[in-house]
């Protein structure tokens, strides 16, 4: 079975790479003085089941073509949905025409040759998961199930969902870079209610994984997102103070991801970064290291290049709390003077190393203050740091949770939280492409009832 399904992806990748480079040829036909093209196919299954019936079942399958030509600096893009060579090739001369209206830009072009990937790892990112629309459905139901089961307050439910994704993904320009680039990602998701005589409460559990075989048992999803809802009713308001604050790993990567938008290639050129100019200075404390890991095996965020075929590598972003580089793609880099650091798809499995306490141990060291397990708003300007959010969990005592609370804000200014960073948990989150556990911040603003 496994070699069938390797045949024929291997199959439909080098058809993809043969469209890719014919629509990089059309555009040198044109004249371009150079090309870059990306295409992606999709398929993949979602069933969702709600209030024990089955709610959807959608098979979605989708294909995208996107060509961006340089005529000297003067860049033009088009794309399409379609993969037949006539659109291509249609394509091609709408992006050729484009180009020759738009103004000139001394920092349009393709990313310089030789930073272009040459080693392929196998990275084992492809694993199908070789389940039919019942066998998805069962599933669903008995995740749902599970949780409306758990405890008769579960009242309502907002469903449960299973998603089985794969994709194949081609990138070539004309440094003769071309490389395809195969990938599954599927995911158990569950949303419920719980009521008493305080009022209702919602919460959901969800896994996604590369491998079907790691993904949590459905019933596990279920159970999890029924003791996370009921663990918040009689929920209570703050009395308004400054106190520790515990961000869950889940939240923690919110933060790191504020810190990556603010080193971000367009924020500094933009000037728009609350720290502007911040390489080689201390952000966090000296503990705090950052490091991106792009080679992890079935990582979410692994990749041997990024969207500009620029080799990815391990990289230190902070090192003993200082600032070791920006997240560049070529034009940002090329606006600051700089170097691409290959981040033209964002970061690839950026890890925060813990400080070695779990999750128990960092609700002693907090002692007293607050344990952050959901946040509403946009609060967040990366522009001048200041942080003001929304947000509901637990408060605990004596390194135990006590009690629910919600409806209250919690406010500082980015800068000050990167500071006053106490510990980093050892419980950490890995489903997405940031890797980090808890993060204990020393002092925020929570403001509740007066």
């Amino acid at each position: 079975m496994k070699n069938r399904h390797h045949n024929s992806l291997h199959e439909t990748e080098a058809s993809l790479k043969n469209l890719l480079a014919d629509a990089l040829d059309w555009a040198a036909q044109q004249g371009a003085s150079q090309a870059e093209a990306g295409l992606t196919v999709s398929e993949g299954m979602s069933v969702s089941a709600r209030m024990r019936s089955v709610e959807n079942l959608e098979y979605q399958k989708d294909n995208g073509l996107g060509i961006s030509v340089y005529f000297g600096k003067h860049k033009g893009t088009a794309s399409t949905s379609s993969l037949e060579p006539e659109a291509i090739r249609k394509t091609v001369l709408a992006a050729c025409d484009i180009a020759r209206y738009t103004s000139e830009d001394p920092c349009t072009g393709l990313a310089e040759a030789d930073l272009m990937a040459t080693e392929f790892r196998d990275l084992d990112l492809y694993h199908e998961w070789p389940i039919d629309s019942d066998q998805a459905i069962e599933l669903a139901l008995a995740c749902e199930a599970e949780a409306l089961d758990a405890d008769e307050r579960i009242c309502n439910s907002e469903g449960a969902s299973v998603e089985i994704g794969k994709s194949t993904s081609v990138y070539g320009n004309s440094h003769d870079f071309l490389q395809a680039n195969s990938k599954t990602r599927h995911s158990i998701s569950c949303s419920v209610v719980a009521e008493d005589a305080q009022g209702m409460q919602r919460d959901y559990w969800y896994d996604v994984s590369r491998h079907p075989d790691h993904l949590q048992p459905a019933a596990e999803v279920g159970a999890k997102a029924a003791e996370r809802a009921l663990r918040r009713l009689d929920a209570v308001k703050l009395k308004t103070g400054n106190h520790p604050v515990l961000f869950a790993p889940e939240m923690a990567r919110g933060l790191i991801s504020h810190f990556n938008a603010a080193i971000g290639g367009n924020a500094q050129y933009r000037k728009a970064s609350f720290l502007l100019d911040a390489l080689d200075s201390r952000v966090f404390p000296e503990f705090v290291q950052l490091v991106e890991k792009p080679f992890l095996k079935m990582g979410l965020g692994s990749a041997n290049y990024d969207g500009e075929g620029v080799a990815t590598r391990e990289l230190a972003l902070v090192e003993s709390g200082v600032v070791q580089s920006y997240l560049l793609d070529s034009y940002s880099a090329c606006k600051l003077g700089r170097q691409t650091t290959g981040h033209a798809s964002g970061v690839h499995n950026l890890t925060l190393q813990d400080t070695g306490k779990d999750f128990e141990a960092l609700l002693k060291t907090m002692d007293k203050g607050l344990l952050v397990t959901e946040l509403m708003g946009l609060g967040v300007s990366t522009v001048t740091g200041d942080y003001s959010r929304g947000a509901a969990g637990f408060w605990v005592e004596h390194g135990e949770i006590q009690y629910p609370v919600e409806e209250i804000t919690i406010a500082s200014n980015l800068r000050q939280m990167f500071q006053g960073i106490v510990e980093i948990g050892s419980d950490v989150d890995h489903r997405g492409n940031i890797l980090c556990g808890s993060i204990l911040l020393e002092d925020m603003m929570i403001a509740g009832s007066s």
